[in-house]
């Protein structure tokens, strides 16, 4: 065996099918784990832009589970065709080598330098999500901080913990980890700047949709006589809760709250058609606010 390999021989041609599963759930479950635990603050960041929280609009803990739980399976089903994609065109890139990128790619992992280089360089490079949340970053500025940062926080660390199998089954949960937490934070980006695209557009995009978000806009009458309030206008219905209606006024660009024993929802649309060019806050410039408009 290689003086500097630090995988033994007995490891090197795999342990059967629990040794693979086992493998696998020691990357899957750390980024499942961590992207999560990130997707949630993403959900609080994105109803944030409207000025109000998941709570204020009926969305509390059981709610979120069923929606992060279901945005992890789309992306699962995602991620395993993908995978798939990849080990095969793998596969096809060592049989047109006649099995000299297997072999090199078994030479990379068993030099400890190396390995933990390549670890160290990906983890730094998941921290450009957080990084982007206090500006945009160019290419170099990202490459920069993937650099720095991995060698200075991740280097000497993963190279020490691929001395024994406990430590590199550490560095895979430290890598997975943060995998997650970087993609969670890139998905904040996405959710955050969808959200805003709802603000100033009135429509929603597929990301939101994926995380429960409804681009549902309803139009309000008075409980009283049956009456549209608000000079029949759309409003997008963020949520419910407390025997409150919390609402979007998108030609005033505001949010605001209805008691629900005085307001009813006249016609529902989902997802409704734009014109092209559209855009909230027509009426933003005018001195009276919806929540004073004649019932």
């Amino acid at each position: 065996m290689d003086p500097e390999s630090d995988t033994p021989a007995d490891q090197k041609n795999g342990g059967g099918v629990l040794a693979l599963l086992e493998r696998i759930g020691s990357v899957v479950v750390p980024i499942a784990v961590a992207l999560y635990a990130v997707l949630y603050i993403g959900v609080e960041q994105m109803y944030a832009v409207f000025g109000v929280n998941p709570q204020q609009v009926g969305v509390d803990q059981s709610v979120l589970l069923g929606r992060m739980t279901s945005t992890l399976i789309l992306l699962l089903l995602v991620a395993i065709p993908l995978l798939g994609v990849l080990v095969g065109l793998g596969w096809l890139i060592d049989r047109m080598t006649g099995g000299a990128a297997g072999r090199l790619f078994l030479r990379v992992r068993e030099r400890p330098w190396i390995a933990a280089t390549i670890a160290a360089l990906w983890c730094g490079a998941t921290y450009w999500g957080v990084f982007n949340l206090f500006g945009e970053l160019d290419l170099f500025v990202m490459v920069t901080i993937a650099v720095g940062l991995g060698a200075a926080a991740f280097l000497i660390p993963f190279r020490l913990l691929r001395r024994k199998p406990v430590g590199r089954a550490g560095m895979k949960v430290i890598t997975g980890g943060l995998t997650g937490i970087g993609l969670g934070f890139l998905l904040i980006l996405g959710l955050v700047q969808g959200a805003i695209e709802v603000q100033e557009t009135g429509q929603a995009n597929d990301l939101l949709s994926y995380v429960g978000f409804q681009d549902q806009w309803t139009v309000l009458k008075s409980a009283d006589d049956d009456k549209p309030l608000y000079d029949g206008r759309w409003m997008m219905l963020l949520g419910e809760s407390d025997g409150t209606y919390v609402l979007y006024d998108c030609d005033r660009l505001e949010t605001f709250r209805r008691p629900m024993e005085t307001t009813n929802l006249g016609s529902i649309q989902l997802d409704p058609e734009r014109q092209d060019g559209f855009t909230c806050g027509d009426l933003a410039t005018q001195d009276t606010p919806s929540q004073s408009d004649s019932e």
